[in-house]
């Protein structure tokens, strides 16, 4: 998971993943909307993989880039489980706090 969250934590690489999100793009398709070198992006691609956020395919001298939404399994679940907890949370208070309302009405 830290990986994942490292290779995340560059905007270069998020929006990387967002291109190859639905369709595989060679290093040259992508690196066509940054301004960046393609060197660059190669390197932004390479923690992509080793983050095991994206496959790579080869085709002869070209190598094409896809997203792998299962990268992000256990980065999601721990989201879940964090937000669950807390939700939950959030859920109880607002349950106590309608209680308590209704309460103060019955008495007025």
């Amino acid at each position: 998971m830290d990986a994942t969250a490292r290779a995340l934590s560059e905007p270069t690489r998020r929006r990387i993943l967002q291109l190859v999100k639905d369709d595989e793009r060679t290093v040259s398709e992508i690196a066509e909307h940054f301004d960046v070198s393609r060197p660059a992006i190669s390197q932004h691609l390479r923690v992509l993989a080793d983050a095991e956020l994206v496959v790579v395919r080869s085709e002869g001298t070209r190598r094409f880039y896809r997203a792998r939404p299962e990268g992000l399994g256990e980065l999601a679940q721990w989201m879940a489980e964090f937000w669950g907890a807390a939700l939950s949370e959030l859920a109880v208070e607002a349950g106590r706090d309608e209680w308590n309302e209704k309460q103060n009405r019955r008495k007025r």
